[in-house]
């Protein structure tokens, strides 16, 4: 297959590609690296240094410990595409934004909510606004085409789903 078709395919918890990375750059684990240093899947980092087969990174929190991201070889799932899709990348994808899910047990200074469609699950808003850790990190976009007062967003609750 021609490598240009392979680079403009982005399969699910492998890197892009091509890897951009700059210092001070938030990016995103993908991978277990090292749970007992807080090396996880999912967890955010910020970029401190780039070398050609290792990365360092600060972990988020008070501490702000540094830690070394190895170059991997990753593979696509079995049944993804009828072929194995192999990259040796760094672990990592940009993370300037990121859904509510993945923000779950995060605590971030500046948190952007975009509320102009509702959230879907019980819970999400709570764990959306509560990400932050003051309220002057926090700003909300809600959707002013829905009525005049556009300091709200709608509840929606399917009492078909709700336990009984």
């Amino acid at each position: 297959m021609p490598t240009e078709y392979l680079q403009t395919l982005n399969p699910h918890g492998l890197p892009p590609s091509v890897l951009e990375l700059k210092v001070g750059m938030p990016v995103m684990i993908l991978r277990n690296i090292n749970v007992e240093k807080g090396l996880c899947n999912g967890t955010r980092v910020t970029v401190l240094g780039i070398g050609e087969f290792l990365s360092k990174v600060k972990l988020p929190g008070v501490d702000g410990r540094v830690e070394v991201v190895p170059h991997f070889t990753l593979s696509t799932l079995e049944n993804e595409y009828p072929f194995t899709l192999t990259r040796k990348q760094f672990p990592v994808r940009p993370s300037f934004a990121m859904t509510i899910n993945k923000s779950q047990g995060q605590s971030l200074k500046i948190v952007g909510v975009d509320l102009r469609l509702p959230v879907f699950t019980h819970g999400q808003l709570y764990v959306a606004l509560s990400r932050v850790t003051s309220v002057s990190g926090l700003s909300v976009l809600l959707d002013k085409k829905k009525g005049v007062n556009s300091t709200k967003t709608e509840n929606i609750v399917y009492p078909e789903i709700l336990l009984r």
